[in-house]
């Protein structure tokens, strides 16, 4: 799988402030590219860096096969769409018309539109006026704006911010149909990690500016050490020969129940043995997938800013 977007020790300072420092992002094309972080990470000041919105101090980017230049750099954003902060609209202008607008600008044949309308689910509202469009159709219509052109890359700068429980989850499978129906790469920024998990396929974890963690999601998953919940008929005694017995195990004060701190199978079913001979009933074994907020709390050693 080649890579949509390279940079090599992508740096920006303001003054003496470093505010991304030496990053190294390989997107792989086809992806949804989850870049997290907590607010002030730089998230925003890279994807600006890569719609040359805002000039590195140092380093390269390459984008769709070229290395991206002033120079070039326009015909480069020509099979790019972004949706950066909040979404542009004329509010007194009809959705439809507002694309039509957006048309001109690119030198995209207005065609194009109800392709777009039909791709965000926009095609009944776009004779609505765009100021009495709910936040999360304002954000669609940024989407269709971003989608006009048919962009090979997609950069989505918090693209769920702001959204209420229904208007996530649409814009999350708007989001995850991208790349399987119409090929199209996303980079998705987001401090919302639990979204991340629900839609990347690879994930970069940003903090002070710094790439911490990047990697498909299903390796990060992986790479991050489980552990098991169990129930006993006695959990106290158990808990005591367990830890005699030199296993790793803690008692969970709020609900009373066993974590056994591994997800091997050697080490479980010498647990479960030990509690038999000791005629303790083994009532419940739950394995416990770590989220990636603590994930992100291991490899920062700080809770995420949410």
């Amino acid at each position: 799988m080649g890579m949509i977007i390279t940079t090599k020790s992508l740096t920006k300072q303001y003054g003496k402030k470093s505010v991304i420092k030496n990053l190294n992002l390989d997107v792989p094309e086809g992806s949804v590219y989850g870049f997290l972080g907590p607010n002030g990470a730089g998230k925003s000041t890279t994807m600006k860096m890569l719609l040359g919105l805002v000039k590195p101090s140092a380093g390269s980017i390459r984008m769709i096969g070229r290395e991206l230049t002033s120079a070039n750099r326009l015909e480069i954003l020509r099979h790019t769409g972004s949706l950066i902060e909040s979404p542009s609209y004329y509010g007194h202008l009809r959705g439809r018309e507002n694309l039509q607008i957006i048309c001109r600008l690119k030198g995209t044949d207005e065609k194009e539109i109800d392709r777009v309308l039909e791709i965000v689910r926009m095609k009944n509202q776009q004779d609505k006026k765009a100021k009495n469009y709910s936040l999360g159709m304002k954000q669609r219509l940024g989407l269709a704006a971003a989608l006009l052109g048919n962009p090979k890359l997609l950069l989505l700068d918090e693209p769920t911010n702001g959204l209420d429980p229904a208007g996530i989850q649409e814009m999350r499978e708007l989001i995850c149909s991208l790349p399987r129906q119409y090929g199209i790469t996303i980079l998705v920024s987001s401090h919302l990690l639990s979204e991340m998990d629900q839609m990347a396929t690879h994930v970069g974890i940003i903090n002070h500016g710094e790439l911490i963690f990047q990697a498909p999601l299903s390796s990060l998953h992986a790479h991050s050490r489980g552990k098991m919940k169990l129930t006993t008929t006695n959990n106290p005694e158990a808990f005591a020969l367990l830890k005699k017995a030199g296993m790793e195990i803690s008692l969970d004060a709020a609900s009373g129940t066993l974590i056994l701190d591994t997800t091997e199978d050697a080490r479980i079913l010498r647990c479960g043995r030990l509690l038999f001979e000791n005629q303790i009933g083994l009532l419940r074994l739950e394995e416990l997938q770590l989220s990636l907020e603590d994930i992100f709390l291991k490899l920062t050693g700080k809770q995420v800013s949410l």
